[in-house]
């Protein structure tokens, strides 16, 4: 039967995430240690998807997020509504000239090139966000009196406080209740959990969260830090597991978790940082293991975003009622083209994702 969706005609939205949006500062092809000046770009893993969807797959999305209400947020805002996302669900909190009490987040992000890494750091304590409390939100008027047919989330949200954790609970929860497919996005930072209890933490927060998932998206450490399952030939350097490990992880996680209709992986091997192997699985009950169109030794401009932007060409495949086949191709296509540009969000068409997943080459469009 595949993953029934409400009909579009049923909802004020087709996608709704939640999650933080980030100022993110790009010294482009330079250094964050040397640079004069700076590129600005929003972004932020849960909200990437959601723009994702909007501006490349022309889904009606929405974000639910909080921000402190200066200059900074209201540029964020900017970014947001220049990216097509419905801002109505942002809830601003008052600034109080400093940051004491809420501010907003910023993120340096350098590319890397060849040998050397790409490199992120984040200025995000007590940002406006980590303090959405579930109370803050009528997620049941947004899930049932408006009506959406997705929400997406993941575990960066989840991991920036108690509050967040919470909220991102009390989200699915409700739009589990009134129908809504609920994704969610491991994305396991040892960095952000630090703080918040580690990865017992982590795996707490998580495996209850997951209950009320549908979509559960990883790679091979996302489902071994953050929900537990031991699986064969996972290093410390996060090579790419042979495709048979992935199979006997996937089994694992379904076995635990029934209620997940479709569980899927990005398959990355990291070459250089501007030479990556690409790809990607997914599962579901009905079709088992399929996996996507490998792409072994694809460049890379800005690796930040690939994996939010195979999300959201998966859950695109899905909403549109594809078979799992051709969703995890758009997705792996998706993630391929958004990380030829700079930015954490993608400036990919339809057309071009349709034409790559197809098997399409980079010649010259004229």
């Amino acid at each position: 039967m595949g993953i029934q969706v409400k009909p579009a005609d049923a909802a004020a939205f087709d996608i709704v995430a939640l999650g933080e949006v980030m100022l993110r500062l790009d010294p482009g092809e330079g250094r964050i240690r040397t640079a004069r000046t700076f590129r600005a770009w929003e972004g932020g893993g849960e909200y990437n998807v959601a723009r994702g969807l909007r501006r490349c797959f022309g889904q009606r999305a929405a974000i639910v997020t909080a921000l402190a209400d200066n200059e900074i947020g209201r540029l964020v805002e900017d970014f947001m509504l220049a990216g097509g996302v419905d801002v109505s669900n942002v809830k601003w909190m008052p600034y109080d000239g400093v940051g004491r009490a809420a501010r907003n987040g910023l993120n340096f992000t350098e590319r890397g090139f060849g040998v050397r890494g790409a490199v992120g750091v984040s200025d995000r304590a007590h940002t406006a966000i980590s303090q959405l409390r579930p109370e803050d939100v009528n997620f049941g008027r947004l899930f049932g009196e408006r009506g959406a047919r997705w929400l997406h989330t993941g575990g960066i949200y989840a991991a920036l406080s108690e509050q967040s954790a919470a909220t991102a609970l009390a989200a699915a929860k409700a739009a589990h209740e009134h129908g809504a497919i609920v994704s969610y996005d491991l994305n396991y930072r040892p960095s952000l959990w630090s703080a918040q209890g580690g990865q017992a933490r982590a795996r707490e927060v998580n495996r209850e969260i997951a209950k009320y998932v549908d979509v559960m998206i990883g790679n091979e450490e996302d489902f071994t830090a953050a929900l537990g399952f031991e699986v064969a030939g996972v290093d410390e350097n996060l090579s790419a597991l042979p495709i048979e490990s992935y199979r006997e992880m996937i089994a694992q996680v379904a076995a635990a978790y029934p209620n997940f209709q479709v569980i899927a992986t990005t398959l990355r091997t990291v070459r250089s940082a501007t030479v990556n192997d690409w790809g990607a699985l997914a599962w579901s009950p009905e079709t088992g293991v399929v996996q996507a169109v490998q792409r072994d030794g694809l460049e890379i401009l800005d690796r930040v975003g690939g994996g939010d932007s195979f999300a959201s060409g998966l859950i695109y495949g899905l909403l549109s009622g594809e078979t799992l086949q051709t969703a995890v191709d758009y997705g792996a296509a998706h993630g391929a083209l958004a990380m030829t540009t700079p930015g954490d969000t993608s400036m990919a068409t339809l057309a071009e994702v349709v034409k790559l997943a197809r098997g399409g080459s980079a010649r010259v469009a004229r």
